[in-house]
């Protein structure tokens, strides 16, 4: 497809072609005429998607070329890597530098920084907390802001930059606003409520890539905190019936014995820590001895200082933490056999991100259960309750996050998986008891 499509000037076009840029990417051709139209647009794509060239020519085509004396675009990212990435942007496509580009971040001096905007900036791509800053000491003026985007959203959540995010905002009370992420979840829409406008539209672009290998069957329960997992993990694992033999793993050995000493241990072998870091808390050096105790039903691991562990033989898998490098985590869900195994993941809106990354990387959604309806929620505020239960609109899953997808006809449900009943029918089919 032609570059045409997007309606862009003939020298973005020809900028464009001169970077390499020969065809629209797919989210360029959804967002560009909402964009250029004016509307607040909310996109969620992956990595990769075109999401920065697409703010980039949205900002070279909406601002005259005429300089002002007050910056006309404002453009927030979570840190200065992310301020480099953006400028580079702006350096490929700005042609003939039509337009003055500021980047402010903490590496630079603020009085520099002042100085800077003074002296006169058409575009500031900027940390939230450091141009909030320059902002309180009235460097910065936001009155002629016409363009107010935000990028990388989840991380700026996930670094809790929300507040400047806000109060920014609101300063720039004539903008359009444009907020560009990886996944949705409720804590970036409570970012972004107070100056979203109503008239908002969100655009999705899921790129999966090609499935190359054969993975066991995924289960994703999404759950606000982490004592909700502890809570979530204790009543899964409470069916003995069906979770008999399990591996739970946790990212650090603390966190292993925080794990531990929220079960109700009545028995001194059926919960164990592989190498605890206690000598008193019951465990096992060797995983091969805890396959062979019948005794002993369920096994944490500390991610921490792992090296490679043979698990085959346990059928099921509780990623109660994301791993830090999502290799870990695809490497253990990979079919090494005919052998069945189900792989359940517990996420917090924060770990949605490294969801999406591996969903991405194994070419497969994950299947989003239901939260049991005897399932206690830690610290859960009565916006988000109402919202999970209310929210039944066809938008909802545009909301959710990049976990959740559409479901087909044929797998709406309309009631909750009582604790263990999915995994339970998968485990009975397995071993031909249904």
């Amino acid at each position: 497809m032609s570059l045409d499509k997007l309606k862009l000037s003939k020298p973005l076009v020809t900028a464009m072609t001169d970077a390499g840029f020969l065809t629209p990417k797919d989210i360029q051709i959804k967002t560009m005429s909402r964009i250029l139209g004016g509307q607040d647009v909310i996109v969620v794509g992956p990595e990769g998607s075109g999401k920065t060239t697409t703010y980039v020519l949205a900002a070279l085509m909406k601002l005259k070329y005429a300089f002002e004396e007050a910056p006309r675009a404002l453009i927030l990212v979570p840190d200065a890597d992310h301020v480099d990435l953006v400028l580079e942007q702006f350096k490929l496509l700005n042609r003939n530098s039509t337009f003055r580009i500021l980047g402010i971040d903490s590496r630079g001096p603020i009085d520099t920084q002042m100085n800077d905007i003074t002296d006169g900036v058409d575009i500031i791509v900027a940390v939230p907390d450091r141009a909030r800053a320059l902002y309180l000491k009235l460097a910065l003026n936001t009155n002629k802001i016409q363009l107010f985007v935000v990028d990388n959203a989840e991380l700026i959540v996930k670094k809790g930059l929300q507040l400047p995010v806000v109060e920014l905002a609101n300063s720039a009370y004539k903008a359009q606003h444009l907020v560009f992420t990886e996944v949705l979840h409720e804590k970036l829409n409570l970012m972004i409520a107070p100056f979203i406008k109503e008239s908002s539209v969100t655009i999705e672009v899921d790129e999966i890539e090609e499935q190359e290998a054969e993975v066991y069957q995924q289960m994703l329960y999404q759950v606000p905190n982490f004592r909700t997992k502890l809570n979530l993990l204790t009543l899964l694992l409470g069916d003995a019936d069906v979770f008999d033999k399990v591996l739970v793993f946790v990212n650090t050995r603390l966190t292993a014995q925080t794990v531990y000493k929220n079960f109700n241990h009545t028995n001194e072998t059926e919960i164990t820590i592989y190498k605890p870091l206690f000598f008193d808390d019951a465990g096992y050096d060797n995983i091969e001895d805890f396959k062979e105790n019948e005794d002993s039903r369920i096994l944490i691991v500390a991610n921490e200082n792992l090296g490679d562990l043979d698990i085959q033989g346990i059928p099921f898998i509780i990623h109660f933490e994301l791993p830090e490098l999502k290799e870990t985590l695809i490497k253990r869900i990979v079919k090494q056999d005919e052998e069945e195994v189900i792989a359940i993941t517990f996420s917090t809106d924060i770990e949605l991100i490294e969801v999406k990354k591996i969903e991405q990387a194994i070419g497969q959604r994950m299947e989003v259960m239901e939260l049991p309806d005897n399932l206690k929620l830690v610290d859960v505020a009565p916006k988000s309750k109402k919202k999970k239960t209310d929210n039944n609109t066809d938008d909802d899953s545009s909301e959710r996050g990049a976990a959740f997808h559409e479901k087909k006809a044929s797998n709406l449900k309309n009631y909750n998986y009582s604790a263990g009943t999915k995994a339970k029918m998968t485990y009975k089919n397995k071993k031909g008891l249904s």
